[in-house]
């Protein structure tokens, strides 16, 4: 969607810090032992007291509330009853939400101590090339000057970005306009970013791996080989910088 008026902002903003809270709320609920259906409900019962619904459930009739993805999974995770976390697991939890007819979408990449050299260095670089991705996305800029950002900057730190995985349109529905974001560099899209516009920006980073799978269940994207990281923003394109809405305040 593009923002039309202050009332636009203002609902994009609330259900935004919505998602986000609820991230960081499911994120210190981690702990060994629990399964990954336990940590959706408390998504649930986060989101449904402050009166937002699953995004995934409500467009997509999504087996959970929240993805959750552990390892190897990189995204769109089903929570289960019989997948326990354990000591040392990476945990990403995508959280989208509806609230009043704007959606906001945001995700995060966590790691039950002890945290491994090589998951921590995932989880940092796929945040280090979200926020790249992020200062590229200015008014007038080419859209695919955030793929190139965020896929020079893995290579920087000699991992990769998963390039079936995508960025999108995002406001008035999970996924619109402008569609398949690509977390690389394609010369070929010649789209253009303009003010007002609505879109995530999520890298998936991986330590070796180019392309995902499914594994099997219809939802969940694997790599077998390889550990992704994932973190995201739900953001308002400006003439200046981007305008952040799942902050948590």
């Amino acid at each position: 969607m593009s923002i039309n008026s202050m009332e636009d902002l203002e609902n994009l903003k609330k259900i935004g810090s919505i998602v986000a809270r609820c991230l960081d709320h499911m994120s210190k609920k981690l702990e060994p032992g629990m399964t990954t259906y336990e940590l959706d409900e408390i998504g649930r019962v986060f989101l449904e007291f402050h009166g937002a619904k699953s995004a995934p459930k409500l467009v997509y009739n999504f087996p959970g509330i929240t993805c959750i993805s552990v390892n190897h999974e990189a995204a769109h995770g089903i929570p289960s009853k019989s997948k326990k976390l354990k000591a040392g697991d990476l945990v990403n939890i995508d959280v989208s939400a509806e609230l009043n007819g704007y959606f906001a979408d945001t995700g995060g990449s966590f790691i039950i101590p002890p945290i491994t050299a090589i998951k921590k260095k995932v989880c940092d670089v796929a945040m280090s090339t979200m926020w790249k991705g992020i200062a590229a996305a200015v008014h007038g800029q080419n859209l695919n000057e955030i793929g190139r950002a965020m896929e020079n900057e893995a290579r920087k730190n000699n991992l990769t970005v998963i390039r079936n995985l995508c960025s999108h349109g995002v406001g008035r529905w999970l996924h619109e306009e402008p569609d398949q974001i690509p977390g690389y560099y394609d010369r070929k899209d010649r789209r253009v970013l303009e003010e007002g516009m609505v879109i995530t920006v999520e890298p998936f980073v991986s330590t070796g791996a180019h392309n995902v799978v499914d594994s099997g269940d219809g939802w969940t994207l694997i790599n077998p080989h390889h550990f992704t990281a994932q973190y995201e923003h739900t953001i308002v394109i400006t003439k200046d910088k981007p305008l952040i809405m799942t902050l948590p305040a």
